[in-house]
C-alpha cells in the first residue's frame, strides 16, 4: 500500500511535472528543469521558510542580547542568570516550520534520486507518463558540461560543501569557537561532500538552489525587521 501511494501520487506527479517543466520552460535541459522545480517547491514552502527565518533572527538577536546580559552582569551571577532567564522566557520558537520544509525537500531529494536511478530512457518515461504530458523523446541531462546523471562529480558536491563551511563560519564568527565549533565546521562539509560525490550530480544542483534561495529569502528578512526595527 505504501508503495503504491508513493508511486502514484508522489512518484509520478513528481516526475511528469519535471518533463512538462522540461518540454515548456527550459529548451529541453534537464538541469534546468530541476532548477525550476526546485524553486517553485521552495515557493509553495516559502510561509514555513518565512516562519523558519524569523525565528532563526530573533535567536540572533537573543544572542546578541544575552551576550550583553552577559558582560553588563558579570559582577552579579544572580541577577544576570535572572535576566538571562527573562529574556530566554520571551523567545518564541517554532520548530515544526522548519521541519515541514526540510521534510518535504527530503522527499523530494529521494523523489530525484528515484528519477535518476530507475532511468529517463525512452521506454521508462512512456510507462509513467501522464497522457496530458508531451513525450520528450531523448532528454538532454547535461548542465553548464556536466552529466546530471553522473555520479563521482567533484565540482558541484564541492560548491556545497563550501558554501556550507562559508555558512559555519559565518555563525561561528565574533564569538570564541571550541573544539565541538571547530570539528563540527570540518566535519559537516566533508560529509555532505562525500555524500554527494557517491550521488548523482543532480542532488548536488538540487541543494545549491534551494541553499540560494534560502540565502536570497535570509537576506529579505534581515532588511525587513531592520526596516522595522528603526521605525519605532
Amino acid at each position: 500500500m505504501f508503495l503504491t501511494f508513493w508511486h502514484d501520487f508522489l512518484y509520478q506527479p513528481l516526475f511528469n511535472f519535471l518533463i512538462w517543466i522540461y518540454n515548456n520552460y527550459t529548451e529541453q535541459n534537464l538541469g534546468w528543469a530541476v532548477v525550476y522545480l526546485t524553486i517553485m517547491l521552495r515557493l509553495a514552502l516559502l510561509p514555513f521558510t518565512i516562519v523558519t527565518e524569523r525565528g532563526r533572527l530573533k535567536n540572533e538577536t537573543l544572542y546578541e542580547e544575552v551576550k550583553r546580559l552577559d558582560h553588563e552582569y558579570r559582577k552579579d551571577p544572580i541577577v544576570k542568570k535572572e535576566e538571562i532567564r527573562k529574556v530566554l522566557k520571551k523567545r518564541h520558537v517554532y520548530p515544526w516550520a522548519k521541519f515541514v520544509t526540510i521534510g518535504v525537500q527530503a522527499i523530494v531529494f529521494v523523489l530525484l534520486y528515484q528519477v535518476f536511478i530507475r532511468g529517463i530512457t525512452g521506454d521508462k518515461i512512456l510507462k509513467i507518463l501522464y497522457p496530458v504530458i508531451d513525450f520528450p523523446g531523448k532528454i538532454n541531462t547535461y548542465f553548464f558540461g556536466f552529466d546530471l546523471a553522473q555520479s563521482h562529480e567533484v565540482v558541484w558536491p564541492g560548491m556545497v560543501a563550501v558554501w556550507l563551511a562559508i555558512e559555519i563560519y559565518l555563525i561561528f564568527r565574533g564569538r570564541k569557537a571550541t573544539p565541538a565549533d571547530l570539528l563540527y565546521f570540518l566535519a559537516f562539509p566533508s560529509f555532505v561532500f562525500i555524500a554527494l560525490w557517491w550521488l548523482p550530480m543532480v542532488k548536488s544542483v538540487f541543494i545549491l538552489t534551494s541553499m540560494l534561495f534560502s540565502a536570497i529569502v535570509h537576506q529579505f528578512m534581515k532588511l525587513f525587521f531592520r526596516t522595522k526595527k528603526t521605525t519605532h
